[in-house]
């Protein structure tokens, strides 16, 4: 009986797995798009998008670990789902280490005054933190069910 199980947990694998790594790709796609954009900013395109000039100073004022972290998550968030997509497991640690870039951003923000100062970024990274922590136990989960190699 466990083998029909586990058969047919690999065999619905072909449909959910692809699916749910490919929006990871999307989702780690605009991310990557957001990155890029990050890195080109200024308090007047910052104030241009929306910003108050308090609030691009607080976001111009942060330390560079926080860019590395962002670029560790949203990289790391890109290659383990085009590694999902591809059935491989190391997916799993790579997942690992872009939740771990992602959890460290949002203890930057908190501790840089960023949440305070911009209130809206605590719902987004709070979402981007919940994306990489689904994908990342949907890579363990993939490995547990042997549909990873």
């Amino acid at each position: 009986m466990m083998d029909k199980l586990e058969t047919g947990m690999r065999g619905r694998a072909a449909v959910w797995l692809p699916g749910a790594a490919v929006a990871g790709l999307g989702w780690n796609l605009f991310g990557l798009w957001q990155f890029a954009g990050s890195l080109r900013q200024t308090g007047e395109s910052l104030m241009a998008a929306g910003m108050t000039a308090e609030q691009a100073e607080i976001y111009l004022a942060l330390p560079g670990w926080m860019t590395a972290v962002f670029a560790v998550g949203v990289i790391g968030g890109a290659v383990g789902s085009v590694l999902l997509l591809l059935r491989r497991a190391v997916a799993v640690p790579v997942f690992a280490l872009s939740l771990g870039g992602y959890v460290a951003l949002f203890a930057g923000d908190l501790a840089y005054g960023v949440f305070a100062g911009i209130p809206e970024q605590l719902v987004i990274i709070t979402t981007v933190v919940l994306i990489a922590v689904a994908l990342f136990a949907l890579s363990l989960f993939a490995r547990k069910r042997a549909m990873l190699r």
